[in-house]
């Protein structure tokens, strides 16, 4: 009990001073004291997959959960880049957005975290926590979805997509980048003009975003993922009971689908991208969390190329 007094007394303030503070980075923004990164470090590509010089499938940008705090992918993270890469070349890959962070500066390489990654390591995913409900905060939220959809563009740009290319979109989301996935839409729509495909995956979040830009929205969940049920409880945006909720409007509209990942969780050795945790087919959980995604991606490709031959053929 006095360790736990003691650990309080010694974090409790930092907490505080966090939740004070975490306005900043997204005020910064809009005041323009600060301007966002776009350089990414040596060796870092813009893109991987499929080539630039001719237009791939679609380019994916994975916006990881709150274990992102630098431009290369997390552990996690980059297990399901990795498997996404191996089993959909024809994909241009992005994995360098920060999604907890409106000026796209990397939570570890500012030198006050780097001490405190040292001391107190926790502290780096409760930031990004806090970032979540900033981005979620109606008084935040358009000038945070601002912010962070045109740090997508911005690095979808430097990787190789051309405006009005029509060359898809795709949004991947774990956890918490969900509530950024759905607020970078009309900021992308603006900037792109792309074809916009949502896939959430245990995705955490308000259902306050509007999705009328958005082809579809994939909802990858499972009964065992008690981080995904609690959004939808704890935000009345997500309740069946406020039809005029952006996500209620998208939902009688067609425009989201559900896709159980039974029995995985949310984190843990039987997470959805577990390389371990196996199914009765012999797959791991990463495996076909990896399946599921690329399946859905071919799948819209597919359509938005019959769209757009139907659409040249009228013309």
């Amino acid at each position: 009990m006095n360790d736990f007094l003691l650990w309080a007394f010694a974090v409790g303030p930092v907490l505080l001073a966090e939740a004070l503070l975490a306005r900043y980075e997204v005020l910064a923004y809009g005041a323009r004291w600060r301007t966002p990164l776009t350089d990414l470090p040596p060796g870092v590509p813009y893109a991987r997959g499929a080539a630039p010089d001719s237009p791939p499938a679609a380019y994916l940008v994975y916006l990881d959960g709150i274990g992102k705090r630098r431009v290369r992918d997390s552990r996690d993270g980059g297990q399901l880049v990795k498997a996404l890469l191996a089993g959909a070349p024809e994909l241009r890959v992005l994995g360098q957005v920060q999604p907890y962070s409106p000026l796209a500066d990397p939570l570890a390489d500012r030198p006050v975290w780097k001490w405190l990654r040292r001391r107190i390591g926790l502290l780096l995913f409760l930031h990004n926590v806090v970032q979540i409900f900033v981005a979620a905060d109606h008084r935040y939220r358009p000038l945070y979805n601002r912010a962070v959809g045109s740090q997508i563009a911005t690095q979808l740009r430097l990787a190789g997509y051309r405006p009005d290319s029509g060359v898809p979109v795709v949004l991947l989301s774990y956890s918490g980048g969900a509530q950024v996935a759905g607020g970078a839409v009309a900021e992308l729509h603006r900037q792109l003009r792309s074809p916009l495909l949502l896939i959430t995956l245990g995705g955490f979040h308000n259902g306050a975003n509007d999705l009328t830009h958005a082809d579809h929205l994939h909802r990858l969940t499972s009964t065992s993922d008690r981080i995904e049920r609690l959004g939808t409880w704890i935000f009345p945006q997500r309740w069946r009971l406020f039809r005029g909720s952006a996500w209620n409007r998208a939902d009688r509209a067609g425009k989201i689908t559900t896709h159980r990942l039974d029995p995985a969780t949310h984190v843990g050795p039987r997470s959805y991208i577990s390389p371990t945790a196996e199914l009765p087919d012999g797959r791991s959980h990463l495996d076909r969390t990896a399946d599921t995604v690329i399946a859905l991606i071919r799948a819209h490709h597919g359509a938005t190329v019959i769209a757009g031959a139907t659409e040249e053929g009228v013309r």
